[in-house]
């Protein structure tokens, strides 16, 4: 996909008339769907599409567009060719933007990752075998994501990746389930065996009768996935440069030093992971690593180029919207075997659901538990909590 969005820019870096600039970028993908039901396959597919990004720079004004490919190469030129004339012709009645930054350096990359991952009848295979006798309902997908980036000045970023993800829950009755999840660049039955393990043992405890505890303060054990659900949320707004600054950010007060996390918190955007592009959508190439907490100090913010432009400091090549697209929590110091014992009595959230701001300038959070929330006295799990 990234050579078609090059034969695309050069195509249209062909038309372009005086000064003008054009950035193109791309993002696609070609995978591989199965939902599962009961155990068994309900529903199976694959999907193949990509969108193409067009920018066209005159000076300090701008306009873009985005459209759907077909991958077909002519019909796409000829597509591309008539939005970029439609571009063309708006840009005399737009005004000029304030901050406007675009990448002049030219920044070439091509980063592609090897095919580990099993074809998805295989894995599906090894799926329903593994979890015979339960009523398993979940979602495969599978597959390549791609993305790209070209320009009229010679740059050329290609990106791809090839992953899994299955998304799972084992349900006893009504609203009674264990949901699982599991997710890499590298299928291993016997990873895949263990979290089924894990969820049998969970769904016996859901058997048991459920307790109702009392609105109060509890010790609680966070699940890796209900910890996902956090980050995710901080994600929106937390820690971009541009809601720092606007005092919108929910983690206002770590970046005025006013609070802290537990020293062994460190949270970093980690694109040389190779979960993500390493360049956006305005050519700037992004570090390797940008640290967002370190200590459990606030460190550094996501910088888009707009907000570079507008708070005059240097961009670090996020995206708009300056949210983390590769977010690397490091591991804490307890044992995942010894996570009972740690908690004593207390209650153990598998997951979070339908997470929000109730405080948002006080980072306060607001939610839901439902999947396996277990209540635990002295380091044993007792009963699921209603």
């Amino acid at each position: 996909m990234h050579n078609l969005l090059y034969n695309l820019c050069d195509h249209l870096s062909a038309q372009l008339k005086g000064a003008e600039i054009l950035n193109c970028s791309l993002d696609g993908e070609t995978s591989e769907f199965v939902r599962l039901n009961q155990g068994a396959v309900r529903q199976a597919g694959s999907v193949k599409q990509a969108y193409l990004e067009l920018c066209l720079i005159d000076g300090q004004r701008q306009a873009g567009a985005r459209l759907s490919l077909t991958s077909d190469l002519a019909t796409d030129q000829a597509a591309a060719a008539t939005v970029l004339t439609e571009l063309r012709d708006r840009i005399p009645h737009l005004s000029d933007d304030p901050h406007l930054l675009y990448n002049t350096e030219v920044q070439s990359s091509e980063h592609h990752s090897e095919d580990r991952c099993p074809a998805a009848a295989e894995v599906i295979e090894r799926i329903v075998e593994t979890a015979r006798g339960t009523d398993f309902v979940g979602l495969y997908a599978g597959g390549a994501i791609h993305s790209a980036f070209a320009n009229s000045l010679g740059q050329r970023n290609g990106f791809s990746s090839h992953s899994f993800h299955l998304d799972w829950s084992l349900y006893h009755r009504a609203d009674k389930a264990v949901k699982c999840g599991y997710a890499g660049t590298e299928w291993s039955d016997q990873e895949f065996s263990n979290k089924m393990d894990q969820a049998r043992r969970e769904l016996g405890v859901l058997q048991r009768s459920p307790r109702t505890i009392d609105p109060g303060r509890y010790r609680v054990y966070l699940a890796p996935t209900a910890v996902a659900e956090v980050i995710a949320i901080l994600g929106w707004g937390g820690f971009g440069l541009k809601s720092q600054r606007t005092q919108r950010s929910p983690l206002i007060r770590a970046v005025k030093g006013e609070e802290e996390l537990a020293s062994c918190f460190n949270l970093s955007e980690h694109v040389g992971s190779g979960l993500a592009p390493r360049f956006g959508k305005s050519g700037f190439i992004k570090p390797e690593r940008i640290q967002l907490f370190e200590g459990g100090r606030y460190a550094s913010p996501l910088v888009s180029p707009r907000s570079a432009r507008e708070y005059s400091v240097t961009t670090n090549g996020a995206d708009d919207n300056e949210s983390p697209v590769a977010v690397e929590m490091e591991a804490g110091q307890t044992p995942r075997d010894q996570v009972l014992s740690e908690l004593g009595t207390g209650v153990f959230v598998n997951n979070l659901h339908y997470l929000n701001y109730s405080d948002r300038p006080s980072c306060r959070l607001t939610g839901m538990t439902r999947f396996a929330t277990f209540w635990v006295e002295d380091g044993e799990v007792v009963a699921p909590l209603n």
